[in-house]
This record gives C-alpha cells, structure tokens and sequence, in this order.
C-alpha cells in the first residue's frame, strides 16, 4: 500500500539522488572547468585577483585536499589518533629525490624519463615513480605501526609525533649516513624530474599532452589536471573503501575495539591496512609536489603540517569524505591567500598606510582562535558524517546512532 508521504512527493523528482549524485557532479564540473574560466576576463578579477585563486594556490589547495583524504582513513574511518603524518609527504617527496633527480650522480639510469638521456643520476619515468612512492610509504607506514599500533589514545598520539619529528630529521641528516649521500642534508633535494609525456605523444596529440610540465605561470593547466586526476583517484578508493568489508571493520575498531574484536575483527591487521592505506595517499601528494616546487627541503616537512592536515579532517567533518574535502580546501585557501587577501581588504577600509595589518603574520593566532570558535558552536564539523552528527543529537531526541549506517 502507498503511502500518503509517498503520494504527496513529487514524480520524477529523487531528492536524495539529487544530493548524492547531483551537487558532486555539478561541483565536479566546475572544478574541472576552472582553468577555462576562472583565471580568465571576467571572472579573473574576482576570482585570482580579489580571492588570490590562481592556479599556483588552485594546484597546493588540491595537494592538502589529498592529504586530508589519507589522513581521514586513519583518523575519520580507523579512529586512530595520528600526529606524525607529514612523514608519508616527506618520504614521498624524497622517494622523488632518490628516483628522478641527479642526487646519485654516480650512477647514469634512465627508464621511461622525458628529460635529457645525459643527464647523471636514476632518473625514472615521472608515473613510475608515483606510485613506487606510495608504495615506500605503504611499508614504511606496515614498519613503523607493526610495533606501535597496539598503543590506543593518548599513547599511539604520541608515538606517532616522534614518527613525525625522526623522519625530517633522518632527512636532515642523511647527507652521511654510513658514508653514503643519500638525502644532501640542509641543502635539500633540487632539479627533480617533471611529468610529461614525450615528444613522440605530443606530437601525436597536437600538443594536447604535453612532452615536458613547465612551471611558468601561464602554463601550469596540466599540473593542474595531474593533480585533480590523483584527487579523484582518492576520493574514488575512499568511497569504495568506505563501503567496503575493510571499511566497516575500520568503523567498528573506531566505536568500540573491545566490542570489535570480540565480534571477530582482527584489531592489528585492521589497523596496518588503515596506517598503510593513508600512507600510500600522503606519498603521492608529496611526490606531485616534490616536482612541482623543483625542490625538496628538511625544513619544509614540520610539525605544522601534521597539525594543520588534521585539523582540516576535523573541521570539515571526520569520516565524511565531502566535509574533509571543503575542511581541506577552506583552510588550505586561507593559509596559502585567504589571510593575505583578507589583510589586503582590511588594509584599504583603514586610512592611512601606517596603519596597514600584516594579517598573514597572525596566521597561526587566527587559525586557533577559528579552531576553538568551531569547537564551540559545531564540534561535529561542517559537513559531518550521518554517523558522528547522530553521536552528536544523540539524547536530543533528533536521531538515534543506531539508524544511520556511516
């Protein structure tokens, strides 16, 4: 029998397709289309010259939207608290160094590379060394949580932070360790590999692949589609991942391990797959970068960015593949133009140039004071998962846990 509910809905109208499929889609659509018109005459004054989106901060924005996808597997699906994520960046960023730069120039190998055949070093191509450097991460996160994934809490949280501090200062060492060179030490990695597709596909594809990235300004369309492409990738495996056998042992291990493991669930190997699963994902993002700023550096992997990545998770909505991605691109936008562009505004409505602020300058002050305020009015996020937001109106009468399914 019908019911009234379903008689008064209006035909051909799916309200929860719509939401599901319809506002990603369109999202999707216009991030894809954003080098055709947003860096262009008319949208170009509001977009990169009042917002600062340029295709520079468009392409890092992307990168800690990555980021916080992997870390959303350990921290939104696993539960498990980690502080020390900026290692899987690093180690990916320097896989790159190791596999597609003259840093060995003792050695002549080239494999699939576009660059110069005479060039010294291991110059692997571009798309192998991508996943060979998710790969690395992948075991160093299976070797570095065999011991200490059995740590819960406060204790793993801890654990995790010296994960993070020794690896950048391995790197920052490196440059003799059993009298081999094999970070450069302080002086950093520099001159590595790009993408690209060889002369022979361009040429077939009337310059639509291009034979080598560039990295002026005006050229950086394909950096950008690269690295969109990895994002869709991520959010793909997520999803799959999300909804998968895997995944709802994850969820399980995050409510309750005791509970967990009576019911069967193998607590360790669940744990492994989420540390090395996240890994994998902060391993690409940080060899897409290591490539496209030339150059990797010790002092480019801190603490900070550990932080920052979690906090873009918890604000935009833990669990929640669509709150961390808004969480991640919110964030990352203020940090790398937002705040500058938000001083410059606070600049012009104040008379007087003694009195311009250097907004940037507070950034982490600002970034503390918005953390508490979010805190206090929407602890579960800006986009939470259906899961935590009944956690949440649970005993208000709203929602019930036991109704929701993530």
């Amino acid at each position: 029998m019908t019911s009234p509910t379903a008689r008064l809905r209006a035909p051909g109208v799916d309200s929860d397709a719509l939401r599901k499929w319809g506002l990603p889609l369109a999202a999707l659509a216009l991030v894809v289309s954003y080098p055709l018109w947003a860096i262009n005459d008319p949208f170009r004054s509001f977009f990169v010259d009042r917002l600062g989106m340029d295709m520079d901060t468009a392409f890092q924005m992307a990168v800690y939207v990555m980021l916080a996808l992997g870390l959303n597997i350990v921290v939104g699906y696993a539960g498990l608290l980690d502080l020390g994520y900026v290692a899987f960046f690093a180690l990916g960023a320097y896989t790159l160094g190791w596999f597609g730069s003259g840093l060995f120039s003792n050695r002549n190998l080239h494999f699939l590379d576009v660059g110069n055949k005479a060039l010294p070093g291991i110059h692997l191509s571009f798309w192998v060394v991508v996943p060979l450097a998710g790969l690395v991460c992948a075991i160093a996160g299976i070797i570095i949580g065999w011991p200490t994934l059995r740590l819960r809490g406060d204790y793993l949280a801890i654990v995790t932070l010296g994960f993070g501090e020794i690896i950048p200062d391995v790197f920052r060492n490196g440059d003799s360790i059993a009298g081999k060179n094999l970070t450069n030490g302080v002086r950093g990695v520099t001159q590595l590999d790009r993408p690209g597709f060889g002369k022979t596909a361009n040429d077939a594809t009337g310059g639509l692949l291009p034979d080598r990235y560039s990295s002026l300004p005006s050229e950086l369309k394909p950096w950008f589609y690269t690295i969109l492409a990895m994002c869709l990738i991520t959010i793909f495996v997520n999803l799959r991942l999300r909804d998968s056998k895997m995944g709802r042992a994850w969820i399980a291990v995050r409510e309750d391990e005791i509970a967990a493991s009576a019911m069967g669930v193998p607590l360790m190997r669940t744990k492994l797959w989420a540390y090395a699963i996240g890994g994998v994902f902060g391993g690409l993002a940080g060899s897409i970068y290591g490539s496209f700023i030339n150059g990797i550096f010790p002092t480019s992997f801190s603490f900070q960015i550990s932080v920052i990545v979690l906090v873009m998770v918890i604000v935009g909505g833990m669990g929640n593949i669509w709150g961390v991605i808004v969480g991640a691109s919110v964030i990352a936008w203020l940090n790398f133009a937002g705040l500058g562009k938000v001083g410059s505004l606070l600049n012009d409505l104040i008379p007087g140039s003694s009195n311009d602020v250097d907004v940037p300058k507070y950034k982490f002050g600002i970034f503390g004071i918005l953390l508490i305020l979010m805190m206090l009015f929407r602890p579960q996020g800006i986009i939470p998962s259906a899961r935590r937001k009944a956690e949440f109106e649970e005993g208000e009468g709203e929602a019930s846990l036991y109704d929701v399914a993530h």
